[in-house]
């Protein structure tokens, strides 16, 4: 078991005062058998007041709505986890999934229909030629051994880099480009997935990285994949890895512009400067 601590500073700077209106916030991680909030803080500037939901994927969702004029937004989360996957866990597939193509019985088609629709179509013909690479018509392949093939081969196939416009490139741009951001990443793998019937959701979150130095941390992005047996199984497109022991699911969702750490709007002829600051760090070695 692994005590790790999450700190995530966001501000917003404005030349002169404006009116802010309702943010929403996914800063708080999903709890489960393999995560547990130990302890949790929220500070936010200016004057404020915090409604806590949970949405339709089960994310804890904080609503703010603001009660004076600033020219300084500022929202600071820290929190500590227990995270009791340290290495990868063993899981086995139902024998009817084991070999890829398979069907989703009734019951879990009906509620996984959501995650199994593309949502980017554009240039489909590009997508397509990528996952032919991986499986044709007619072939029979191992389930897991198709999805290890092409969560690894984007981070061999395509070049890794930051990128700070919002949303997310189209899986063609993307392989058009040569390269992307984790949430590039994670989307073309997700969108790969559901062109081959399989239900994939885009998580974001954070990983932990010990070698990164204090200011180098960021938020992160990658996919799951729901597996008759197994249920959803995460997939880091960037390292070409299972998501597992360093990764802290923050927020899931079928679309991956749906779920942005801040999310809100503003009135006043200002443009905004952000600032975003992440640190995950162990707080011992048990």
């Amino acid at each position: 078991m692994r005590r790790l601590k999450i700190l995530h500073t966001t501000r917003y700077r404005y030349p002169r005062p404006v009116k802010l209106y309702q943010h929403k916030l996914l800063l708080r991680p999903r709890e489960g058998h393999d995560i547990r909030i130990a302890s949790s803080r929220l500070g936010i500037q200016p004057s404020h007041k915090v409604l806590w939901h949970r949405d339709v994927h089960g994310n804890s969702v904080a609503v703010v709505t603001f009660e004076e004029e600033t020219d300084l937004l500022e929202i600071d989360s820290e929190v500590v986890i227990e995270h009791y996957e340290d290495t990868p866990v063993e899981f086995s597939l139902d024998p009817r999934a084991e070999q890829y193509p398979f069907q989703y019985d009734v019951g879990e088609r009906a509620d996984l229909m959501p995650f199994m629709q593309p949502l980017f179509t554009q240039n489909i013909s590009t997508l397509r030629d990528w996952i032919d690479g991986f499986w044709k018509p007619g072939q029979t392949l191992p389930t897991f051994d198709l999805l290890e093939k092409m969560n690894q081969a984007i981070p061999e196939q395509l070049q890794y880099g930051k990128r700070e416009a919002l949303g997310v490139q189209r899986p063609a741009e993307t392989l058009a480009k040569g390269g992307g951001s984790c949430r590039d990443f994670a989307t073309l793998f997700m969108e790969a997935c559901r062109h081959l019937g399989l239900a994939a959701r885009f998580v974001s979150g954070y990983r932990y990285e010990p070698n990164l130095s204090p200011g180098e941390g960021a938020t992160h992005a990658w996919c799951e994949v729901y597996l008759t047996g197994a249920g959803w199984r995460g997939f880091d497109s960037t390292a070409g890895q299972r998501a597992v022991g360093d990764h802290i699911a923050v927020a899931v969702a079928r679309h991956p512009e749906w779920i942005p750490p801040v999310s809100g709007t503003y009135h006043g002829h200002s443009k905004s400067k952000m600032e975003v600051e992440v640190q995950v760090t162990r707080l011992d070695s048990g």
